[in-house]
């Protein structure tokens, strides 16, 4: 164990897509829809999609890799992977220790927590807390998903919106400005019903008759879902904000978790921000889980319009429910 640390910064961040994209017009020639359904509801217009013989770990070390080298820091130097995912290459082992192999990250311990599309701020926030307590130095932290798998591919109303992708960061002690600042987490099991994988867990174990009611793909009760992600992302960006000593006045940007476009600008203008401040990639990526915000910030550093000293705020809602906000101040030029 090292000395505990104050502060916790970003040092790199990374992503990676598959090459294959999937348009609304040729999801169109498979099911009945059409792009102008699709994007008026969604915003989505396009989506990426894994070859088979790419798994969520493949996404994900490319990502790592990515973040590593935007960091400038090796592999070997990692202590710590946590990998987001709710579409493992396995049941077990972990998809962090299939990527801890691909990468070389040898020193490293590692796990994977299954939060859906929350997942890489509740990763985010767990890698912080290991690092404030000197229990590591650096962290890997991976949102990677292979949603394709998942998605039935029949059913209009869901396999619009899903893609694959992965975004990875590196967290490390230390460092300038006052980095991850405060984090709030929230679930409602009651509500779990509303968007999950009901087949192939020890409830519903693999069957004749689960595979036969295609009971291992994603479904979703999409309005209900609306409307419990817009105010719970709100709430935990609102409590997140006030918790780091600011006012939305301080805000830079927001980097929501990419589900769809109408919920995030209803984000928006409930935190009383213009839409120039909230950052969106939903139309060319659909929903990537919990690798979207990842994803997303990635973009948006590399976009050149994040500048060091801009407060952040990453907020995301997922299958549990869970949902959670994250404040940063960007310390990379």
């Amino acid at each position: 164990m090292t000395a505990p640390a104050s502060v916790v910064t970003l040092a790199g961040i990374g992503s990676y897509v598959p090459e294959t994209v999937l348009t609304n017009a040729e999801l169109a020639a498979r099911v009945e829809t059409s792009d102008e359904w699709i994007t008026s509801r969604t915003g989505i217009r396009e989506r990426r999609i894994a070859s088979p013989d790419q798994a969520a770990s493949d996404l994900g070390a490319e990502a790592a890799r990515r973040a590593l080298a935007d960091a400038g820091v090796q592999a070997a130097e990692v202590d710590l992977i946590i990998t987001a995912t709710l579409s493992p290459d396995t049941v077990f082992p972990s998809t962090a220790c299939l990527i801890q192999h691909q990468i070389g990250a040898s020193r490293a311990w590692c796990f994977d927590i299954q939060a859906a599309c929350s997942g890489f701020l509740y990763a985010l926030d767990v890698a912080h807390q290991h690092l404030l307590t000197g229990r590591a130095r650096t962290a890997l932290v991976i949102g990677t998903e292979k949603l394709s798998a998942v998605t039935d591919w029949e059913d209009r109303t869901t396999c619009v919106l899903f893609g694959d992708a992965a975004g990875a960061a590196v967290l490390r002690a230390g460092g300038p400005g006052r980095g991850l600042m405060t984090t709030i987490l929230g679930s409602d099991g009651s509500l779990g019903d509303l968007l999950m994988i009901p087949g192939g867990g020890s409830r519903r174990p693999t069957s004749a008759e689960t595979l036969r009611n295609r009971e291992h793909y994603i479904r979703m009760k999409g309005r209900e879902v609306f409307k419990h992600a817009v105010t719970n992302m709100t709430q935990a960006a609102k409590e997140a904000i006030a918790a780091s000593g600011l006012h939305h006045d301080d805000i830079a940007w927001v980097v929501p978790h990419q589900a769809n476009a109408r919920i995030i600008q209803a984000i928006a203008q409930r935190l009383e921000l213009p839409q120039e401040k909230v950052f969106m990639n939903v139309q060319r990526y659909g929903n990537t889980s919990a690798a979207s915000v990842g994803l997303a910030l990635d973009e948006l550093a590399r976009s050149g319009r994040l500048r060091a000293g801009d407060n952040v705020v990453l907020v995301a809602f997922g299958g549990g429910f869970t949902w959670g906000a994250s404040v940063l101040e960007w310390s990379r030029p």
